[in-house]
């Protein structure tokens, strides 16, 4: 049996099989401090998920009745199962991931229990700056409670330290199984409808407004003009897809726009491998995971200097940086890459040893010290 210094009480949002950047890099740390035991606590959402599962070293507790409402009432319920977990002497240390409902749980159970070390990490993409008041005290209020605080770039830590001077504060990025990526095999273009000679850009995002994905639509069309040959794969799903679609059909470029939705997140990097360039010219970002991934699967980047972005992406050398809200500019840099030999190759050599320093394996290093810190 493990000792109890090595068991740690994981409180999240979501998790699988609802998989996001947050969730993954959960799995991923999880996975590679095999010497761990995590109890994960999340909402259930729906009532075909298991209410308990075992996966190695990671056991998940879905709490609720499986409906919408399971969210909303995960603070309180997280609290009361991690406190029975507590009283069994199961756990040591809390560990949640976001200020959101996780992070309510984990700071429900952090005032009843005082002396138990509760980490957080923050991992937030939303701009912060326009939440509104309850929001920011609710999220104030989780911070300023926290021990420790792991933050996934230099704009989330800075944010952390302007709210609690007080905790320990450790930047600590998301990471990329850069193996998976680099190696994995290109998904056949002719499955796809796609010749071998067209020059495909890539996004996986969200299809929601701060992914900016309109303004890709509407750079792919004007950087058609020069590449004729030039194809959009989007690899994603969210609420404005049909707005998007809509939009693809207005500038007549339906049949140039691959609308592929969500994928399972082991399809990733084959989906990568078939593309020439990655794109995302996001209005706000925690870290942009996407982007390393891409980086990592031999894709030279374009992205906007938002959030985390800044942290990885150095203008010219790990990729190229376009205007938020500016599809002229996103052309610009599109036609840039795919025009200039060298600076793609540039780009791609350089993206490839960023990459492998964010290996998974040095952040789940990173976070092995943090728990077994005695602070």
């Amino acid at each position: 049996m493990l000792e109890k210094s090595k068991k740690v009480l994981i409180f999240t949002t979501a998790f699988r099989p609802l998989l996001g950047g947050s969730e993954i890099a959960i799995e991923e740390i999880c996975k590679r401090l095999n010497d761990f035991s995590f109890e994960i606590l999340t909402p259930r959402y729906k009532k075909s998920f298991p209410a308990d599962e075992h996966r190695g070293n990671i056991c998940i507790h879905r709490l609720g009745l499986g409906n919408k409402l399971d969210k909303f009432l995960f603070p309180l319920r997280g609290m009361l199962k991690g406190r029975a977990m507590l009283r069994r002497g199961e756990v040591k240390l809390l560990h949640a991931y976001q200020a959101s409902y996780g992070g309510g749980a984990a700071v429900l159970l952090k005032i009843f229990n005082p002396r138990k070390k509760f980490i957080l990490t923050l991992q937030e993409g939303k701009s912060l700056a326009r939440q509104n008041r309850f929001i920011k005290f609710f999220r104030n209020f989780i911070l300023k409670r926290a021990d420790t605080i792991t933050a996934i770039s230099n704009h989330l830590k800075e944010y952390a330290r302007d709210i609690n001077r007080e905790a320990e504060l450790f930047l600590i990025p998301n990471g990329v199984d850069f193996k998976k990526f680099y190696a994995a095999r290109s998904v056949d273009r002719q499955q796809l409808g796609l010749k071998e000679s067209d020059e495909i850009i890539i996004t996986v995002s969200r299809l929601v407004s701060k992914n900016g994905i309109a303004d890709l639509i509407k750079a792919m069309v004007r950087a058609k003009a020069e590449i004729p040959e030039l194809k959009l794969i989007i690899i994603g799903s969210g609420p404005l897809e049909t707005e998007l679609k809509n939009l693809t059909r207005e500038l007549n470029v339906r049949n140039d726009v691959l609308f592929l939705g969500a994928k399972e997140y082991e399809e990733i990097p084959h989906y990568l491998k078939s593309a020439d360039m990655f794109v995302r010219p996001s209005l706000s970002e925690g870290l942009g995971t996407a982007f390393i991934e891409a980086l990592a699967a031999g894709l030279p980047i374009v992205g906007t200097p938002v959030g985390g972005v800044v942290d990885f992406l150095k203008n010219d050398e790990t990729g190229l940086f376009c205007e938020t809200g500016n599809p002229k500019d996103i052309a610009e840099k599109i036609i840039s890459i795919l025009s200039n030999r060298e600076l793609r190759e540039r780009l791609i050599k350089n993206g490839l040893e960023l990459a492998q320093k964010y290996d998974w394996r040095y952040m789940a290093e990173k976070f092995r010290q943090i728990y077994l810190s005695p602070h």
